[in-house]
This record gives structure tokens, C-alpha cells and sequence, in this order.
């Protein structure tokens, strides 16, 4: 990005850009307000404008990642061709697509709430939850949609499959994980299907 891109930009958006990209490559506590300020060309005064606080910095950060990736996966879910059971899997093969990626570190709801286990009031760990809580109802409304039985219980199996996939791929670095969990997902969606077909 140029300076002149940079100064084209609110400073309210750069500062959420530049918190996104380092928040996200370095984890939220390595990094300084100083930093966020630096980064997106402003001083820690206007940051200050914008942002109460680190907190609510953290918070915003998070909130700007919500929608864009569950439009990603909702893209992954449609695009990817046959039933549901095998659109459920292609969410978690391009997961493992994009974890193959040198500058993926993982899921930034999971590293910020792990960063904030100990603040459960933190507004970023309310956000996170919501996030996650969107996810799984946007999955169950699925389910509902191919008429299988116990949507919301189907849902929060995939959610487990999926968050379990996102850790266990940051502990290893290992994308396979995710290919594994999409098979696992892809059984218990299938056997759903085959369970509500007339014998």
C-alpha cells in the first residue's frame, strides 16, 4: 500500500486494517497500541479518538472479521458440488487450503480467546462467541433447508469438528487435520441423510 492509498483511507479504517494485520500475524497481547498506531500511519492520539481503549480495540478487531468469513465459508458451502454432506466437507478441505498458506495463523476467535481465557467479560470473548454462535446456526439452518433430523444437534457436532481441526492444525501446522475432520463431518452428515431415506 502506498502513502498516498494510506492518507486515501479514513483513519478509523486504517487503524482497524493495521490492528487486523497485527493482531492477527502476532497475537493481541505481543502487540503495542504504539505499534497498531505506527502501522496505520497515526498517531496514538487519533487512535485514542477513535478507540477508547486497547479493549475496545481488540473488540473491533474481531468484530471486522466476523462477516467477511462467514461469507467464506457460506461461499465453500454453495459453490462445492453434491449433496449437503459433501458441501459440509468442502467447507473444511478449503479450510485446510488457506491453512497451507504461510501467513495463516490459525482462527482469530480461538487465539484471542485463548489470549483472553482469564477475562470472560473481555467484550472481544462476547464477540468471538457470537461469531461462532452465528456459524452454527448458519449450519443448522442448512440442515434444516435438506429436511435432516436434529439440525441444531448435526451443527454443533460440525462446530466441534471444525474448532478441534482449527487447533489441532496451530499445534501441528499440519493441514491434513482439516482434511481428516471434513471426512469425519462429511460421516455423521451422511449417515443423518441415509437415516431419513424411506427403507
Amino acid at each position: 500500500m502506498t502513502v498516498d492509498t494510506k492518507k486515501a483511507k479514513p483513519a478509523r479504517e486504517r487503524i482497524i486494517d493495521a490492528a487486523n494485520r497485527l493482531f492477527y500475524q502476532e497475537g493481541i497481547r505481543a502487540v503495542s497500541v504504539d505499534a497498531v498506531a505506527e502501522k496505520a500511519g497515526v498517531t496514538k492520539k487519533t487512535l485514542y479518538y477513535h478507540f477508547k481503549s486497547k479493549d475496545d480495540l481488540v473488540a473491533e478487531y474481531l468484530s471486522s472479521r466476523d462477516q467477511p468469513n462467514l461469507k467464506l465459508f457460506e461461499a465453500w458451502f454453495d459453490s462445492a458440488e453434491g449433496d449437503v454432506a459433501d458441501k459440509v466437507e468442502a467447507i473444511f478441505l478449503e479450510l485446510a487450503k488457506s491453512a497451507r498458506h504461510p501467513k495463516w495463523k490459525g482462527c482469530g476467535f480461538l487465539r484471542t480467546a485463548a489470549e483472553l481465557a482469564n477475562l470472560p467479560g473481555h467484550p472481544a470473548m462476547k464477540i468471538g462467541s457470537g461469531h461462532k454462535k452465528k456459524f452454527e446456526d448458519w449450519l443448522a439452518k442448512q440442515f434444516i433447508k435438506y429436511q435432516l433430523d436434529d439440525p441444531a444437534a448435526i451443527a454443533r457436532q460440525v462446530v466441534l469438528l471444525m474448532d478441534g481441526a482449527f487447533s489441532t492444525m496451530l499445534v501441528h501446522r499440519d493441514a491434513a487435520y482439516a482434511e481428516e475432520a471434513g471426512r469425519a463431518a462429511k460421516s455423521i452428515v451422511r449417515a443423518r441423510i441415509d437415516a431419513g431415506l424411506p427403507h
